[in-house]
């Protein structure tokens, strides 16, 4: 016999009448019980981290992974006992989605340990899920059921940027530029969740494929169906890197084009005023024998004449079409 930890996000019986049945604090967990329990812990938590140090209920290899020493995606099988490291989009105010959170789990025939520092919406999926079940509520069940909310998320958020791709697209077909930066920030969303999601993809087809004794034929099925959903997800963010590529093509032919269209402006302007300027340059040397000097009206005459020569030269520019 041992005692629950305190500090507990959730501390369930995966009931078999159905549902899940929350234990008391004082709770004591025996070596085999007659339903599995389910312990979800934060490891950041000092009580919860103390427990996990000291409880004899995991190997030392699960001890290290569930208190946060190991981040990337992992499937280690000891007999009917399974170490999974998930990831799951982080949807926490202030914090980046594509900065995925590492969740950490320990199943044995009678016991599921998980733990995690940030929080996420997958296990509220699940915990509100199995929690109204009015069946049987399994160890593969729960396995499959958290597989599959993890990949939920993911698709929404694949989703979610496909429709932010779109919006650039018709953005950019209407000859405007995206605000600063937005098509960088989409871009290190693709690749960040790929990183995560390509892993992921082949730890669920090989955990279909294992042979653990509390995982049916349904399950497995249904775990194939995950790891081909989550393919799918992935060709979309392959697509999506492959388009937002052609859209930064796009956006530096804008930013080109407006440069050139810039500087072309102020060459005809140049041009404009350079008989303005040779004229203006001429007759400001300030020599003896500079014809109307003596006119009053000569300034006069002489700024029409620059006006006149100014509106010639436009008239030229048109129609040469070089304005």
């Amino acid at each position: 016999m041992e005692p629950l930890p305190e500090q507990c996000i959730y501390r369930l019986q995966l009931s078999s009448k159905g549902g899940l049945e929350p234990l008391p604090a004082e709770a004591e967990l025996p070596a085999t019980t007659a339903a599995p329990v389910w312990l979800h812990l934060d490891y950041e938590q000092p009580q919860a981290a103390d427990w996990l140090r000291n409880t004899e209920l995991v190997s030392e290899t699960a001890r290290e992974a569930l208190l946060g020493q190991s981040s990337r995606p992992k499937l280690v099988r000891q007999g009917d006992n399974l170490l999974l490291t998930l990831r799951g989009i982080n949807h926490n105010q202030g914090n980046s989605p594509e900065e995925m959170v590492a969740l950490r789990i320990y199943i044995t025939p009678s016991l599921i340990i998980s733990s995690r520092h940030r929080p996420l919406l997958s296990e509220q999926d699940v915990y509100e899920l199995l929690g109204s079940s009015d069946e049987q509520v399994t160890l593969g069940d729960w396995l499959v059921e958290m597989c599959d909310a993890l990949t939920d998320r993911a698709g929404e958020f694949v989703e979610d940027l496909h429709d932010q791709i779109l919006e650039l697209e018709e953005q950019i077909l209407m000859r405007e530029l995206p605000t600063n930066g937005r098509l960088g920030r989409i871009r290190k969303q693709l690749i960040l969740v790929r990183r995560y999601l390509s892993p992921q993809r082949d730890l669920i087809a090989r955990l279909a494929s294992e042979k653990i004794g509390w995982l049916n034929d349904d399950d497995r099925r249904r775990l194939l169906d995950i790891a081909d959903r989550l393919r799918r997800w992935l060709d979309d963010l392959d697509a999506g890197l492959a388009r937002t590529a052609v859209l930064a093509d796009e956006v530096n032919n804008l930013m080109t084009e407006a440069t050139n269209q810039r500087a072309y402006q102020m060459s005809i302007m140049a041009l404009m005023f350079l008989p303005a300027s040779f004229l203006t340059g001429l007759f400001g040397i300030n020599l003896g024998g500079m014809p109307g000097a003596d006119h009053p009206a000569a300034f006069w005459i002489f700024c029409l004449s620059l006006l006149a020569l100014g509106a010639g030269l436009a008239v030229w520019l048109r129609r040469n079409r070089w304005w």
